[in-house]
């Protein structure tokens, strides 16, 4: 079973394409961490958790559900991160994960993907977001290569930045820039409420027809990057740039398309 945790689409993309190589069926978790649905989930193959790289770990969001939600029948456990550049000593973590849950690690996977984190760095065009995804797919036809055999995934060479950046500017990230305190809507809005179905914290509700966010955020970017107008901002960060969404994502995204 391919559990799945995306904002924009990156990995949702890239656990369908996993499921697909692999016969395997890829289940969206945001209606289940939306809903504090931590029920049982069963499966005779592997389970493979694919998901953004958030601060250089796996999302805090995603690790809180996994921890509280019974994954039983397979023992052996992948992770495959999407990012915008690398994943740190994220495969550190990940393991011992496995080891508090009882599980069998069977490695961390690496894909490179668009950049959608608007609230920070630079997104790309549709061209461009479209080549990187062509390089990105062969690395991810290669992870379900070795997922299909049940074989663990190769190590990665992690140095002592990548440790760093997992263990000590990961903290200081969430402290310092995971909230929803710049999120701002324009006049653009039309108060179709996507972003508060979108949001998988509750964290976004309508005020006289207005989105007001609370104090629970993660950083997805599900509202920004996918608000049918393109009426949200992130302070002054997000001015000018394209609102990413993944191509050929589908319908796990949860809400409705449009170009970048």
């Amino acid at each position: 079973m391919i559990l799945y945790f995306t904002g924009t689409g990156n990995s949702a993309f890239i656990a369908k394409r996993i499921a697909e190589k692999t016969g395997d069926t890829a289940v969206d978790v945001f209606p289940m961490i939306r809903e504090n649905d931590y029920g049982k989930l069963s499966s005779s193959r592997p389970f493979v958790v694919v998901c953004p790289t958030y601060g250089w770990q796996i999302p805090h969001v995603l690790g809180n559900w996994l921890k509280k939600t019974r994954l039983s029948g397979s023992r052996k456990l992948y992770f495959v991160m999407t990012c915008g550049d690398g994943i740190g000593n994220a495969g550190g973590y990940a393991k011992r994960f496995c080891e508090k849950k009882g599980m069998e690690y069977m490695g961390c996977g690496k894909v490179v993907m668009p950049e959608n984190y608007v609230a920070m760095f630079p997104v790309p065009d549709r061209t461009e977001a479209e080549r990187i995804i062509g390089k990105a797919i062969p690395q991810a036809d290669q992870i379900a290569e070795h997922i299909r055999k049940e074989n663990p995934l190769p190590k990665a060479e992690i140095s002592l930045l990548d440790r760093f950046l997992s263990t000590v500017v990961n903290p200081v990230f969430y402290k310092l820039f995971v909230h929803a305190g710049k999120f701002r809507t324009t006049e653009r809005c039309t108060g179709c409420g996507a972003c508060v179905r979108l949001c998988p914290l509750s964290n976004i509700r309508l005020e006289d027809g207005s989105p007001v966010w609370g104090s629970d955020c993660t950083h997805c970017m599900a509202c920004i990057c996918r608000c049918p107008e393109q009426a949200i901002e992130y302070g002054k960060a997000s001015l000018g740039k394209p609102r990413y969404q993944c191509p050929g994502a589908g319908e796990g995204n949860r809400g409705p398309q449009k170009n970048i």
